[in-house]
């Protein structure tokens, strides 16, 4: 279980690396990719996922608590081979992609520290990190 629980980090962790990597440098001022547009995004996101699949091969790749819950709500037998559905295999999961994808979030704050730090607009900030409706009604 500890080999998966690695993969799971690493996978998830390069998922969000790579999607907030993305969407920080199309937005926030003065990047290189600045005003790239939702193409770039949905391109590196799609990368992202990807590269922490490929990463994730051995844990059968589910990088996302929704693809976990969605094989444990289905009656699935197994993760991967070998490894049972069960209560504390399911909770390891969870864990390893939560520590995964803050793992990956921070990593890709740190490499652009500086961008957010010139950042002035906190919407924008935000923008890297979730998303919202472009006008609020």
């Amino acid at each position: 279980m500890g080999t998966i629980f690695l993969f799971e980090i690493l996978g998830t962790a390069t998922l969000l690396l790579m999607g907030v990597g993305v969407v920080a440098n199309v937005i926030l001022t003065g990047t290189k990719g600045h005003g790239g547009g939702w193409l770039l995004i949905n391109f590196g996101w799609g990368l992202g996922v990807f590269a922490g699949v490929y990463l994730a091969w051995g844990s059968g790749a589910h990088i996302n608590p929704a693809v976990t819950t969605g094989l444990l709500v289905s009656g699935a037998e197994e993760y991967p081979p070998g490894v049972a559905v069960t209560l504390a295999n399911t909770l390891a999961y969870f864990t390893a992609q939560v520590i995964g994808a803050f793992l990956g979030a921070v990593i890709a704050w740190a490499a652009y520290k500086k961008h957010y730090d010139d950042e002035t607009d906190p919407p924008t900030i935000l923008g890297t990190f979730s998303t919202g409706p472009e006008k609020r009604s």
